[in-house]
């Protein structure tokens, strides 16, 4: 993770999911580093839709989760 103050917070965790045949890359971002956007992706090459809107649906309902994911990337603050 990277901060600047013209762009705020912005930094990236791959992860993998259970049973999902593909890794997964978040980017997550924060002009505050209080509330946060994202975009997910696939992390090498394309795959399932259904897999990646269900990761959708559990970043979207499962806040411990999301939380998780953003503190992974803010452990890794570079100054």
């Amino acid at each position: 993770m990277t901060y600047s103050k013209e762009d705020g917070y912005v930094g990236k965790v791959e992860f993998e999911v259970q049973d999902h045949k593909l890794p997964y890359e978040i980017t997550l971002y924060s002009k505050n580093g209080k509330e946060w956007s994202y975009g997910l992706f696939f992390l090498n090459e394309s795959g399932s839709e259904d897999e990646i809107l269900a990761v959708e649906d559990l970043l979207e309902e499962n806040d411990e989760w999301y939380d998780f994911l953003v503190n992974a990337a803010k452990s890794k603050l570079q100054q």
